[in-house]
């Protein structure tokens, strides 16, 4: 089955000694697409020149809430002209850490939105705490694409999100014993949503707590596939679709 990971950050350190060898091996056993997304000024670069050494990686650029007040416009726009750049982000809000504050991180946000919408491109949503916030935000200016990363909302929030056209993303939080959002994978139209890993992060099970990899998604697919009561085939082919004709299709 052919498998599309939205989102990963292989240019993170924790591949340093064996990114090169991580990557071929995730080509190998069927990811056909990876999408590395950048969340400042250096991974954004990074996510880039990733991209530019692979035919089959793709770039998002942006700052993550986490680094609002480091925000620097005149990094973003140059780094739109490279064609392997698909999306902005992962940008948005986070109120369960503020480690940026709160003012800055809604100004940063509606700054990106709006290069993001200027230039046609999809946008890549950090959401941790910030239902609300991030949704009335995003409703003021209308995009068309959009996927809420890692979602972590309920099924109301998620009602909501699938009501605008946007979309979900599904990580191995899906395979622990305290994910809540059987009834969110139970409700999304197969059309809107995607798999991803948040490498190097949130390895499912039974690797939790261990460094994550795109070659996982297999564990996440078979979860929702178990979850849908269909064929993890099914699940990979119709993630793959979604991805494809989100990131790849008619962006600019």
């Amino acid at each position: 089955m052919k498998i599309f990971e939205t989102h990963a950050h292989l240019d993170f350190k924790d591949y340093n000694s064996d990114r090169d060898q991580i990557i071929s091996e995730c080509f190998r056993q069927g990811i056909e697409y990876i999408v590395n997304v950048g969340v400042d000024k250096e991974t954004s670069i990074a996510s880039v020149k990733l991209a530019e050494k692979y035919e089959n990686i793709y770039a998002t650029v942006g700052y993550h809430p986490h680094d609002a007040e480091d925000f620097d416009e005149s990094v973003i726009l140059p780094l739109l002209k490279d064609k392997k750049v698909v999306a902005i982000g992962e940008i948005g809000l986070d109120f369960y850490r503020n480690i940026s504050p709160k003012q800055t991180q809604i100004d940063v946000f509606r700054k990106q939105i709006e290069i993001a919408v200027k230039n046609r491109l999809p946008i890549v949503i950090h959401d941790r705490d910030a239902h609300e916030e991030t949704f009335s935000i995003l409703n003021e200016y209308n995009p068309v694409k959009v996927v809420f990363h890692c979602f972590s909302g309920d099924i109301n929030f998620a009602k909501r999100v699938i009501e605008k056209g946007w979309n979900i993303s599904f990580t191995g939080t899906v395979t622990y014993k305290n994910s809540l959002l059987d009834a969110v994978i139970r409700y999304v139209p197969k059309e809107q949503f995607f798999v991803e890993t948040d490498s190097p992060y949130l390895a499912p099970v039974p690797f939790r707590g261990k460094r994550n990899n795109p070659a996982m998604l297999r564990y996440i697919i078979e979860k929702i596939s178990e979850i849908r009561m269909v064929p993890p085939k099914l699940i990979a082919d119709q993630s793959f679709q979604n991805a494809v004709q989100f990131f790849l299709t008619n962006n600019k």
